[in-house]
């Protein structure tokens, strides 16, 4: 199956919640992409990450944790900020790319 099958990015609204940052190789491993997914549903990193990688099992690909933090989304202000230890640089423009019209900022401060 494509990489192309899996979404960039699976984020919820107005909400503080958890989320990763997470590479997804199609079967040969050569070729990649990285998403992003949060949940406020999610206790923890490894639940977000769990439930991607059985989604993505399930269609002949496979998946490595990068990193996760937090994200805080406010639609009404159209904002998104992250907070944490994953690659913001990269989750940054993944979120950026689906959500062209917010401000997306990164930060460690208070995580």
């Amino acid at each position: 199956m494509s990489l192309s099958a899996v979404q960039d990015v699976e984020v919820s609204h107005d909400a503080i919640y958890k989320y990763v940052l997470v590479r997804v190789h199609a079967q040969d491993g050569a070729v990649h992409k990285d998403v992003v997914r949060g949940f406020p549903s999610a206790e923890f990193h490894a639940d977000i990450y769990d439930k991607l990688s059985a989604e993505v099992e399930r269609l002949g690909l496979d998946c490595e944790c990068l990193g996760g933090g937090r994200i805080q989304h406010d639609s009404a202000t159209k904002t998104i900020k992250g907070f944490g230890k994953a690659d913001h640089s990269v989750t940054t423009e993944k979120l950026k790319a689906k959500y062209p019209d917010y401000t997306i900022t990164h930060s460690d401060e208070g995580y």
